[in-house]
């Protein structure tokens, strides 16, 4: 059973290949998993392997926590490159969500002024007006799109939604007008029984065409790179990546490829 669960809300530095010297910030519970997806590569778990009845932190404890390790960085003379909402699940799923992000930039800006806040979020609570208001004070959203249609994202992303569909999270993608980054994970194999695999032709278009919808700034794709829970899936390869970026690149994207 694959776990990397955090236990502690604020956690790192760490040297992340897409986001650089990265300090992570948990609002989930830190001895659980809680996300409105369930996807088959997380490198927490699946949610049912990982449930918990604690409550996540509150508002004053984030605040805490962060502001305690950026004091201890700054006598390290560590200088993180962003301050990024991550951890055991979905951070936008904190009933406290728009007020912390105003206390963490407020701490950044008074402890660590060139750091960037960054938001790691699958886009499920963009619905409530606080977390897009949230949302649209912050330098970077990243911003999960593993497909563009229905069955795929069912099979990787596993939303724990009933009416879940991949025309409404692309509708409120594009609310963003552009002001976002779309990250998307590229795999390959089998998962109950059926194929699982999200870069064929035919799905990369769909996927392109959403993302002309959407109109990012910049396109980040990757593979998986730790271990997951699915052990039938497996990373496909840095040339397949470099063909989709080629793609994504004729299509007018500014695109990051990480394998």
């Amino acid at each position: 059973m694959s776990t990397i669960l955090f236990d502690r809300i604020v956690y790192g530095p760490v040297n992340s290949r897409r986001l650089g010297v990265s300090l992570g910030i948990n609002l989930s519970p830190t001895n659980g998993k809680r996300c409105s997806f369930d996807c088959i590569y997380c490198e927490c778990g699946l949610n049912s392997d990982h449930k918990t009845q604690a409550p996540a932190p509150s508002r004053k404890e984030v605040m805490k926590a962060l502001a305690t390790k950026l004091e201890l960085l700054n006598v390290e003379g560590i200088v993180p490159d962003r301050l990024t909402f991550s951890g055991n699940g979905e951070p936008t799923m904190h009933p406290d969500f728009g007020g912390i992000i105003d206390d963490t930039i407020a701490i950044r800006n008074q402890l660590c002024p060139s750091a960037k806040v960054a938001v790691l979020t699958n886009s499920t609570m963009l619905h409530k007006q606080e977390v897009m208001q949230a949302l649209q004070k912050i330098d970077e959203n990243l911003m999960k799109l593993d497909a563009a249609t229905d069955t795929l994202i069912r099979q990787i992303d596993q939303p724990v939604i009933n009416d879940f569909t991949a025309d409404n999270l692309i509708e409120q993608l594009m609310r963003f007008d552009g002001k976002l980054t779309i990250q998307t994970m590229f795999l390959r194999g089998e998962h109950r029984g059926l194929s699982v695999d999200n870069t064929g032709d035919e799905d990369v278009e769909k996927w392109i065409e959403a993302l002309k919808k959407i109109q990012p700034k910049k396109v980040m794709i990757y593979t998986i790179s730790r271990e997951t829970p699915i052990k039938t899936i497996q990373k496909v390869s840095m040339e397949s990546l470099e063909t989709i970026a080629r793609k994504v690149q004729n299509a007018g994207f500014k695109v990051v490829v990480a394998g």
